[in-house]
């Protein structure tokens, strides 16, 4: 959905930080995926917050203290409980932390559905400030229009994308701008674009999408590669049926995976595992560990392709399978989230996502803000590398 999209402003727009806790490792909550200056789906509600797993509760501390408390002073005070919760998030120092309204958090548990309405497109915020396309779906509406990787989204509607978070751009793009009438399949909206220094604004009419996290083919060389674009909810079973399926050799591709649920996630580890560690995460101090299920492919060649997109419950995945010793993992630096995030319901309905803790791989690494590193480092060649190592490992080449 991506998991699993994203443009000069003519109104004010609360400045609520929604694109921290969209692709963390939602271990309480159970989805995540993009994190600020991650790669973010139009079909994801930007910050997939949960589905709880049950034993974990509800995070505790002074940050999410404070965030009830600012947001029930709001209320009384007349005031929006959403931006008066923010600030005290922002307080705290908690990188990934965000703040919700009820009406995006419940646009995320529906987009976890794999229903949504938008252009087809995944962003990501660049290192300038810029929000730039990193894949368009086939056959959406942003294809049928021409978009492409690799184009800078310059605005939405008029609403400049500079200083706004992405999963809000994303949010511009779905129709589902906070104040406004929610815009359904048909209506139309304009993108202002830059793509090798021309500039231009397309219409395109938004429609009703389904989401498709995961999708099987043959390559030229044989092998079966299985591209997971999100870990959302029934991504898990289908890389299983796929990994049993599959004749030789496999490609597991989490290229731009911002993440997921982190069950769906554990379940896609398990194709592959048969039982044993995934992960382990503390819990505000408490260590706790996730574990894969018995039965799965131990015997046919792996290789995990990834890249900076790659994320929260994609590195987990990839992590796992890396230092068990089952795969290969070509490609690029992941991007590194590696934080532990809980949601809590604040007053006034809306919900905040804030850190409780990290999660490790299964020797111990820390993934947040260091990423994994592929065994063997491949740019856009990146396929090509990964089905020559395959053949190496007893594959189809």
């Amino acid at each position: 959905m991506s998991g699993p999209d994203p443009f000069c402003q003519t109104r004010t727009t609360r400045p609520i930080r929604r694109g921290a806790a969209l692709t963390s490792l939602a271990l309480a909550g159970v989805l995540v995926t993009s994190a600020a200056g991650g790669a973010f789906s139009d079909g994801q509600g930007e910050a997939q917050a949960a589905t709880r797993i049950g034993d974990l509760g509800s995070p505790q501390g002074d940050a999410a203290a404070a965030a009830r408390e600012a947001a029930a002073e709001a209320l009384v005070d007349g005031k929006s409980p959403e931006e008066a919760a923010e600030r005290a998030v922002s307080r705290s120092g908690d990188r990934w932390g965000a703040v919700y309204t009820p009406r995006e958090y419940q646009e995320f548990e529906e987009a976890l559905d794999g229903r949504y309405t938008g252009i087809g497109v995944w962003a990501a915020r660049e290192r300038d400030g810029g929000v730039t396309l990193t894949r368009v779906r086939d056959g959406s509406p942003a294809d049928r229009a021409g978009l492409r990787a690799g184009d800078r989204v310059l605005a939405v509607d008029g609403r400049p994308t500079a200083e706004a978070p992405v999963t809000e751009v994303l949010a511009w793009l779905r129709g589902a701008t906070p104040g406004e009438e929610p815009q359904d399949a048909g209506s139309t909206l304009r993108v202002g674009l830059e793509r090798d220094g021309r500039r231009w604004t397309e219409t395109l009419r938004r429609a009703r999408l389904s989401t498709d996290p995961v999708t099987v083919r043959r390559t030229a060389g044989g092998a079966t590669l299985i591209k997971v674009s999100a870990f959302t909810k029934g991504a898990g079973d289908k890389v299983r049926a796929a990994a049993a399926g599959s004749p030789g050799g496999i490609l597991l591709d989490l290229r731009g995976n911002s993440g997921g649920l982190v069950t769906e996630a554990v379940d896609a580890a398990s194709a592959f595992l048969d039982g044993g560690l995934v992960a382990t995460y503390d819990l505000r101090g408490e260590q706790r560990a996730l574990h894969a299920e018995r039965g799965g492919s131990t015997s046919r060649p792996l290789v995990v392709l990834v890249d900076s997109g790659t994320m929260s419950a994609a590195e987990m995945v990839t992590g796992a399978l890396q230092d068990r010793g089952r795969a290969v993992v070509v490609g690029s630096r992941t991007f590194g989230k590696g934080a532990v995030q809980m949601p809590t319901e604040l007053p006034g309905g809306s919900v905040a996502e804030l850190t409780v803790g990290h999660y490790r791989t299964p020797s111990g690494r820390g993934v947040d803000g260091e990423g994994i590193v592929p065994d063997l480092a491949a740019g856009q060649n990146a396929e090509q590398r990964a089905e020559k190592v395959l053949g190496g490992l007893g594959g189809p080449s």
